[in-house]
């Protein structure tokens, strides 16, 4: 089994967490998906904030190893100091969304406060390159430990507000004990985040706790609680749930669908999302 770490999320969800059989077989699998993801927040602001992203992804697993390459097309609509993938914070780009300099400014409505300005821009995302490794396997016990390093490039553009435009790095560890048909599954996380001209950001510690059932052998269902540290002193931390529920309808491709409820003003309020990939 494999678990991913959560901070993935940002674009895909429960497909960061759930807990797969990745060592079912010895053969090298390449995976290919693809999703949509939507979130809606105010993130302490007057004005609400919402974020539409469809990841691309591309995977390979071979013995030990699992290598994982996302690329998201995003679309944001809201104040201009909220980021995806980092809520809001101190943005003090002068072309950032809705300030109308051209660069930063993609369709949607313009308003203006003495601190922010709301508008919408959408393109390139963040791509998200990562690796794990099992740690630790033991099949009788049904229990293993993961190990994952991940490279944020900093792809989205930062005068659309669509991200730092700077790169992060993280390492995570992933536990996961199945119990039968449960599996419990949890980890840690410390991401490297990437400070630009505009925007200056804390390094962050992460965590998650989840726990999933297994319905039968195409379909399971689960949930997980993901925390992190807030990004900047002016942010606040990131506090989410997320239930999700996976079926496979065929022998080589699997769907999952989930919703999201944030708890502090680092969350989106709710979000939803749905993917599909195949392997071979």
């Amino acid at each position: 089994m494999k678990l991913k770490n959560a901070s993935t999320l940002a674009a895909l969800g429960v497909l960061g967490l759930m807990a797969q059989a990745a060592h079912a077989e010895d053969a090298p699998t390449v995976k290919i998906g693809a999703g949509v993801d939507y979130t809606s927040g105010k993130y302490g602001t007057s004005e609400t904030t919402d974020i539409t992203q469809v990841p691309v992804s591309f995977g390979y697993d071979t013995g030990d190893w699992s290598l994982k390459l996302v690329v998201p097309y995003i679309r944001v609509s809201g104040p201009d100091n909220v980021i995806p993938g980092v809520g809001p914070v101190k943005n003090g780009n002068p072309n950032g969304r809705g300030k109308g300099k051209g660069k930063g400014q993609s369709g949607g409505t313009t308003t203006t406060t003495a601190d922010t300005t709301t508008g919408s821009a959408s393109g390139l995302g963040d791509v998200i390159a990562s690796a794990t490794y099992s740690a630790y396997r033991n099949d009788a016990a049904n229990f293993g430990i993961d190990v994952t390093g991940k490279v944020k490039f900093g792809t989205a553009d930062e005068d659309k507000g669509l991200g730092t435009g700077k790169n992060d790095y993280t390492a995570a560890v992933d536990l996961y004990k199945g119990f039968g048909r449960w599996t419990v599954f949890g980890g840690a996380s410390y991401t490297w985040l990437g400070s630009s001209e505009y925007i200056r950001l804390n390094n962050v510690f992460g965590a998650n706790v989840g726990l999933g059932y297994k319905i039968d052998n195409q379909s399971s269902i689960g949930a997980y609680y993901d925390y992190r540290e807030k990004a900047a002193s002016t942010s606040f931390s990131r506090s989410e749930v997320t239930g999700y529920y996976s079926y496979k309808f065929a022998s080589q491709w699997k769907a999952q669908v989930y919703a999201s409820k944030g708890f502090t003003d680092g969350s989106p309020d709710w979000g939803v999302g749905a993917s599909v990939a195949y392997s071979f």
